[in-house]
């Protein structure tokens, strides 16, 4: 792993950063980057401890996985928001996830930003300079605060002194600069010419009134008005109102506060949040076509084949799991499972090339199963970048004459079940994942095996026997087994699926799962 090395020139103080993740790895990972970039770090396994550990320790920086025990990223990242802090503390999600939903729960719990695994180091070091950069900044501009907080205290706001005549008695600085008269040519003036109308022909009448007994209008209360400066220009105000008697004076103080930033404010957060949502309305199209047109790509007549009997069920939108099958010209059939690095829209996107080429081959004449691999093989690696990779199991099946042959590669092991569901051999993975390594001879070898009449080829996914439910116990191959046990060939496809519907008793499943099926014909007579 090359992972960037921090400038010499650098000047900005270094980040404590909390970094969360129930991947100890990848935690480790991390720590060992950041280091190299001259941050210190914090760790936590859990949503839980993500949540105390930022009570504790305050850090600059969360960088927090999504799908966790105990406590996942979401409700970590709300619980980090409601506590008591008055620095703002940036947090940036990790996740494998590209769901558009996705982004907007992170959004709406908190976070601000996203950064996809697997982690790309060059932008994650951009990223931490970036927010270094933030942070001094945000460091400064509190000091910052703190001292003009300290020196003016309260006089930001304009304070207005009138007597019972409504005139000017006095003023403040911030008047000047809120206003734009200066203080001389204010004072001895009827208030009203701070005020546009029909404020300004109206307030002499409010004022006489209160003064001669009647209700007051707005004193005691705040309420926002319009104010009218020297330049002729109007802009939304606060105004709070207090009376202050003397014996033989009363006068009334007005404190002015300008609300024209915080109304852009509000402008600018309306806006935003109308481009989220159209941002929100594209992705939801584009995602619409991306499925239909990965759908044209998976969805193909090789499926429907009688000896073939598969299901897939996505963690999200798109399934980085794909089934594949096809009937050479000489009859023979070919099949592939294959499941890409990842989930969702990028892991769907991963399997097209080997899903294309693998038709492309099959049609093509009478291929043998060591060229198709070789072939999906030289081009993911030359196609994919870094870090993504297609696992997969083909086989290649001679019906009338019983051969078949298999590959293996980062799948779990193929099974052959007997006539009873019990396990006849096992092919486990021999080969790395596709993509990975250049073909070569060793690289293509198969294992040949015989297909007994009423035997049963089962293939499937990790994301099957690592299906988790509310006790957190896996549906391994144990509950696997037991499924198809004593059941019938044909029953075993809605077996399997039963009991995987059992164990997860209405809970989503967190991978990708795929399950394929292929019968052993009956012995020509």
């Amino acid at each position: 792993m090359n992972i960037p090395a921090q400038t010499q020139t650098d000047k900005l103080p270094p980040l404590r950063i909390l970094v969360v993740d129930d991947n100890r790895t990848n935690l480790q990972i991390l720590q060992v980057f950041l280091k190299k970039l001259g941050h210190s770090t914090i760790t936590a396994e859990d949503g839980a401890q993500a949540v105390a550990q930022c009570a504790e320790h305050q850090p600059d920086l969360i960088l927090l996985d999504i799908m966790m025990p105990v406590m996942d990223g979401f409700e970590a990242a709300r619980q980090i928001r409601g506590q008591a802090s008055e620095r703002w503390i940036p947090i940036i999600f990790l996740s494998a996830m590209d769901r558009s939903e996705n982004l907007v729960a992170g959004i709406e719990a908190g976070g601000d930003d996203f950064m996809s695994k697997p982690i790309d180091f060059v932008l994650i070091e951009a990223k931490m300079r970036s927010m270094q950069r933030m942070m001094h900044l945000q460091r400064k501009g509190i000091e910052s605060l703190k001292r003009i907080e300290a020196i003016s205290d309260s006089t930001l706001d304009a304070i207005i002194t009138i007597d019972t005549g409504a005139k000017i008695v006095s003023c403040n600085r911030s008047t000047e600069r809120i206003f734009g008269w200066e203080i001389g040519e204010m004072v001895g003036r009827n208030v009203n010419m701070l005020m546009p109308e029909p404020y300004h022909g109206e307030h002499d009448g409010y004022v006489r009134s209160y003064v001669q007994g009647g209700p007051p209008q707005i004193i005691g209360f705040g309420r926002e008005v319009t104010g009218l400066r020297k330049n002729g220009t109007t802009f939304p105000m606060e105004l709070g109102l207090t009376e202050a008697r003397f014996e033989k004076e009363r006068l009334f103080v007005g404190v002015i506060h300008d609300i024209t930033e915080r109304r852009q404010n509000e402008k600018k957060l309306r806006e935003n949040a109308e481009s989220l949502q159209h941002y929100y309305e594209e992705t939801e199209a584009e995602s619409r076509l991306a499925r239909a047109l990965i759908d044209q790509q998976l969805l193909r007549p090789g499926l429907k084949d009688p000896q073939l009997h598969y299901w897939l069920t996505p963690a999200e939108n798109f399934s980085g799991d794909v089934v594949a099958a096809a009937r050479s010209k000489d009859g023979r059939l070919f099949a592939m499972l294959a499941d890409a690095t990842g989930h969702g829209l990028t892991a769907a996107i991963s399997t097209l090339p080997a899903l294309t080429l693998f038709y492309s081959i099959v049609s093509s004449g009478a291929p043998t199963l060591p060229t198709l691999v070789g072939e999906i093989n030289r081009l993911l690696k030359e196609s994919m970048p870094p870090g993504r990779f297609v696992a997969a199991t083909l086989v290649c099946a001679d019906g009338p004459n019983r051969k078949c042959e298999v590959w293996v590669g980062g799948t779990p092991e193929c099974l052959l079940l007997d006539g009873h569901g019990e396990v006849g051999e096992r092919f486990p993975s021999q080969h790395m994942a596709l993509g990975i390594l250049d073909t070569d001879e060793e690289l293509v070898k198969t294992v040949d095996f015989t297909c007994e009449p009423n035997s049963q080829l089962l293939i499937y996914s990790d994301g099957l026997v690592e299906a988790e439910n509310r006790e957190k116990k896996l549906f391994d191959a144990g509950a696997l087994l037991a499924a198809v046990r004593n059941v019938p060939p044909y029953l075993r496809h809605g077996a399997i699926r039963s009991a995987l519907d059992r164990h997860l008793a209405g809970l989503p499943a967190h991978d990708d799962i795929s399950l394929l099926l292929i019968d052993c014909p009956e012995k020509r007579g």
